[in-house]
């Protein structure tokens, strides 16, 4: 989990600006929309809607514009997106599986193959790296006043949890994909709300990298997160404490 524990961190220090912000919204703009078609627009009785409302809140993103995102996700004229994951290699032999939302393929694939060849990685067949990552729950939450450490712990993995890691003013619980909602709901108990939760593809093995090779992966990661068809990016690169200062 180290390697992803310091992506995340990576992530945050970095920060989010307004150009950001607005892409972070749009992805989790369709995100909701996708939530509402597949099952109406009651988070009440749908997890998935849940999920992307306090993904939203997480990110800050506004009530009215979370409201709105949720009503027009359920009109009949709204957007439909198709989901789909390319997979492929990054320089120095870097597993990358992106995950995308799009209305468009042939101008998704276009993308992601230009982003591939332009940082002399290579796309492969779907599939083809299933055994290097593994479908996790992750939340992420800041450390408050209000949590006890000792208690917190001790209650999520009471709930399922297979990890929990305190660092850098955060908290990253880790389940397998199946306790995932046990989780959630526990959280909502102790009226906790994470900054970000969902099932992420944790990598069972990493890879290590010069500093030239590691700042080419990053920017390639950027490159596709930069993307308003990707949602996700995963990797499984192994990422040294000294090499975060480059970013």
């Amino acid at each position: 989990m180290s390697g992803h524990s310091k992506w995340s961190t990576i992530k945050r220090k970095k920060g989010v600006n307004d150009a950001k912000r607005s892409k972070l919204f749009s992805k989790i703009i369709r995100e909701i929309t996708i939530a509402c078609k597949e099952s109406g627009p009651n988070p009440d009785t749908n997890s998935r809607l849940r999920l992307a409302i306090q993904n939203a809140k997480g990110s800050n993103m506004p009530k009215d514009t979370i409201e709105r995102a949720i009503k027009k996700g359920a009109g009949v004229d709204s957007a439909r997106y198709i989901e789909t994951t390319y997979e492929g290699y990054a320089v120095n032999g870097v597993a990358v599986i992106v995950e995308c939302t799009t209305d468009n393929l042939n101008r998704t694939l276009s993308n992601i193959k230009s982003a591939f060849n332009n940082y002399g990685g290579s796309l492969g067949k779907n599939g083809s790296l299933e055994h290097i990552f593994e479908r996790k729950g992750v939340f992420e939450l800041p450390v408050s006043e209000a949590i006890n450490e000792e208690e917190f712990t001790f209650a999520m993995l009471d709930s399922g949890a297979e990890n929990v890691e305190f660092d850098n003013g955060y908290i990253t619980v880790t389940c397998a994909m199946e306790a995932f909602g046990n989780l959630q709901k526990k959280l909502e108990v102790l009226n906790l709300e994470p900054e970000n939760a969902g099932l992420q593809r944790i990598p069972n093995t990493t890879v290590k990298s010069d500093d030239g090779a590691f700042l080419k992966i990053m920017k390639f990661i950027d490159a596709l997160e930069d993307d308003d068809d990707v949602q996700k990016v995963y990797h499984n690169i192994e990422i040294e404490d000294r090499q975060m200062e480059l970013i």
